[in-house]
């Protein structure tokens, strides 16, 4: 009998246990949650783009250096750099930089993953979604040594040629030492 009564009153006590903690949790997401369309409307803009647009986002026909940032939302030490490469394009903006931050994450994450990521980020730079099917004509307009590793930044002065690349996280003082080869140190 004295079994019987344990092997009952455990269940019990447990699922009573269980929900005090489950219950609290629920309120608290429940009452933080903003409308879906309220985030949705304030999530930056991520805009699809092939082979021919990336070609054309790196022709320079501009008198500003150009810094490209190849990262995925499922890469830790693109996650890791993300931070500084904000406060680089913060600090030399689009007066002096122009910067373009190329996700390859799925194109199924591009009004989802990508731009909750940017947000969470408070990045400003225009963000783009490589899609392509086969990457391998896309790595090689950008570097023909590049093996299509992330995260991969490169810097490209006026005419377009590439002056500071980098596999793997971003070294943020050496980029900026690069930068202010090709801007000067004017703010």
């Amino acid at each position: 009998m004295r079994l019987l009564r344990t092997l009952f009153l455990v269940p019990i006590g447990l699922g009573i246990l269980l929900s005090n903690f489950a219950a609290p949790a629920q309120t608290r997401t429940n009452r933080a949650a903003k409308p879906p369309s309220a985030v949705t409307a304030s999530l930056p803009v991520v805009r699809e783009i092939d082979t021919d647009a990336l070609k054309a986002l790196l022709k320079r026909d501009s008198q500003r250096p150009l810094l490209v940032n190849f990262w995925a939302t499922w890469c830790d030490p693109c996650r890791d750099e993300f931070p500084d490469l904000v406060k680089i394009d913060q600090q030399y903006g689009p007066g002096r930089l122009d910067f373009a931050a190329i996700s390859l994450d799925d194109l199924k994450d591009i009004k989802t993953e990508v731009p909750k990521f940017l947000q969470q980020m408070n990045a400003k730079m225009p963000a783009y979604l490589l899609n392509v099917p086969d990457p391998e004509p896309a790595i090689a307009v950008v570097d023909p040594k590049w093996q299509g590793s992330l995260p991969a930044t490169f810097l490209y002065n006026a005419k377009g040629e590439v002056v500071y690349k980098q596999f793997g996280r971003v070294n943020a003082n050496e980029l900026r030492a690069a930068i202010e080869q090709l801007v000067g140190s004017k703010q």
